[in-house]
């Protein structure tokens, strides 16, 4: 099929009045679509909080360990000239 032959066959396809649609789909699809945005409500949550909590324990890791802090010399320089 060339793409003019393409073109056509979409151009008559879109011209044509649309099928009826049963009428349980509707109330499936919608039942589908509540479904689908409740369980993304709940990951965006879970999410927020997994990061929330992430940030807590930094947090409170980076007060207690004081990464930024040099740790003390284990061993004293040698005393020389005495």
């Amino acid at each position: 099929m060339s793409g003019n032959d393409r073109e056509a066959a979409v151009r008559r396809l879109l011209e044509q009045a649309p099928r009826p649609l049963p009428p349980e789909i509707h109330a499936e699809a919608v039942r589908r679509g509540g479904r689908m945005l409740r369980r993304r409500t709940l990951a965006r949550r879970v999410m927020w909080l997994l990061l929330l909590a992430a940030a807590v324990a930094f947090t409170v890791w980076a007060l207690t360990a004081r990464p930024w802090v040099e740790p003390p010399s284990d061993t004293t320089p040698p005393l020389t000239g005495w």
